[in-house]
């Protein structure tokens, strides 16, 4: 008999289990802790939080209340709202934030914007998703942060 094999997508990566038996992979997964899942996502968010700070540097600004758009970075690259808020998004933890502190965090960084209205258009063009659907939180999508590190980051750092 082959071997079965369970792969389960995280927001980091996959994890997979194998087994000879279904009741094999089963009892691996039972036998997992309770917060196996968040805690790897914890470690390496903060390795790839400090990488991604490096890289952020002259753009974004980390202050208690969270990331702000550095001044500089604003006049020189004529940013559009739906980059400020893919910035912030990008600069947030776990690239996961509330609409309602996107928008404190746009303001103390001189953008005032309808960030409800850009997120929900966002979403259409498949940049973010709500990881929750009853809750507030928005995150961003692989394309998201794909545009944001191709299109955007580049267009900030030759300004």
């Amino acid at each position: 008999m082959g071997k079965i094999k369970a792969q389960i997508k995280t927001s980091f990566g996959e994890i997979v289990v194998e087994g000879e038996t279904a009741e094999d992979v089963l009892k691996i997964l039972r036998g997992l802790p309770e917060e196996f899942v968040g805690e790897i996502e914890t470690l390496v968010s903060r390795k790839i939080s400090f990488s991604r700070r490096v890289s952020l540097v002259g753009v974004i600004e980390y202050t208690e209340d969270g990331p702000i758009i550095t001044s500089g970075a604003i006049s020189r690259a004529k940013l559009t709202h739906y980059e400020a808020i893919g910035l912030i998004l990008y600069a947030s933890e776990m690239r996961v934030n509330t609409s309602s502190r996107i928008r404190r965090l746009l303001e103390h960084s001189g953008i005032k914007s309808q960030v409800s209205s850009r997120l929900n258009e966002m979403a259409k063009r498949g940049l973010v998703y709500k990881p929750n659907l009853s809750k507030s939180n928005w995150k961003l999508t692989a394309e998201g942060e794909r545009w944001i590190r191709e299109k955007v980051l580049p267009k900030l750092t030759e300004s």
